[in-house]
């Protein structure tokens, strides 16, 4: 399998890094539109070829499958030439720049037969895995409640706002966890840069079962926060992706809410109970995901971060950024 990136900068240097290292595939061909990467290349994956336009990627016969690590407004351009030409295609999150363009694209993928899937990298941490698996034997209940910060001193993007930067790693694991769909959204955004692009956004996703879930996002904070918590009527998970190893936290902590014929008074138990620290798997989650997408071209087999998944969490950045627009007005996913 011959595969050919595009995009090598921050997060392309680490795709290049885990494709030219991946078993049975052989990375050929990178292209980046800075000349001056093709000596880091060289360094980093000698055999692959260098190119700065794009089309030496989409247009060339030889290469099976393309990665793309470029700015959101150029995936659906990328992944359609590729798609069309003939290739399977993994794509950087968030997927495309509308839903519109992330379903032509799937139908796309549909049509001539070839893997279309999204890079939500966190679905293959061993902390997320983990999450899933505690929920799926029933150790935290039935979840209330997922209450997401995901905040620093970043880098101010030029075409998305910092929910499609930063929210889209947890809602993609929001999916992953959990089964229900959202009905709506409602949220909240600042810009202090005076382009309308928010560095400051709060999004609230609604359940029809009562499930909510919650995501602060900022890169204007002066700290570093990548905190997630999880509330079960069982036990709640805490996880902290700062972490060096004991990034997922298990408290055997709940309440349990009394009937009282006074209807005015709210009775709650409250119980606080040991902290357990399960064992992760350490292997690289890119390098997972990298294996993912290449089994499921060989094998035929959905990939965990598939095309679906892809547009669900569009589906919730759109109508985020509607609310946004709309003043912090509800809108339905």
């Amino acid at each position: 399998m011959k595969i050919g990136i595009i995009g090598f900068g921050y997060w392309g240097t680490n795709l290049v890094r885990n494709f030219a290292n991946l078993s049975g595939a052989e990375l050929v061909k990178v292209s980046d539109q800075r000349a001056e990467r093709k000596q880091y290349l060289d360094k980093l994956c000698p055999k692959a070829e260098f190119c700065t336009d794009p089309a030496g990627i989409t247009d060339d016969k030889e290469i099976d499958a393309v990665v793309i690590a470029t700015p959101v407004f150029t995936h659906y351009e990328f992944a359609k030439r590729s798609l069309e030409n003939g290739k399977h295609v993994l794509v950087e999150k968030p997927m495309a720049s509308d839903r519109k363009q992330a379903e032509e694209l799937i139908n796309i993928s549909v049509r001539t037969g070839k893997v279309l899937m999204v890079d939500h990298t966190y679905l293959y941490t061993g902390a997320v895995r983990k999450m899933k698996e505690l929920i799926e034997q029933d150790q935290i209940g039935n979840i209330k409640y997922f209450d997401s910060t995901r905040i620093n001193l970043g880098l101010f993007q030029p075409d998305v706002n910092v929910l499609w930067d930063l929210a889209t790693h947890d809602i993609s694991i929001l999916n992953y966890l959990i089964d229900e769909k959202p009905v709506s959204v409602q949220a909240t955004g600042v810009s202090h840069t005076g382009n309308g692009i928010e560095n400051i956004a709060y999004l609230t996703v609604k359940y029809d079962s009562g499930f909510i879930a919650h995501f602060n996002c900022s890169w204007s904070s002066p700290v570093k926060i990548r905190m997630m918590l999880i509330g079960g009527d069982k036990r709640m998970i805490v996880f902290n992706d700062l972490e060096p190893t004991e990034k997922v936290k298990v408290y055997d902590t709940g309440y349990e809410h009394k009937t009282d014929e006074d209807k005015t008074r709210i009775l709650v138990d409250y119980r606080a109970g040991d902290i357990f620290i399960p064992k992760l798997e350490t292997k690289e989650a890119l390098a997972m995901m990298a294996m993912d997408f290449k089994n499921a071209i060989e094998k035929g087999n959905s990939p965990l971060s598939d095309k679906y998944s892809g547009l669900e969490v569009l589906k919730i950045l759109e109508a985020s950024q509607r609310s946004i627009k709309d003043k912090g007005a509800e809108v339905k996913v």
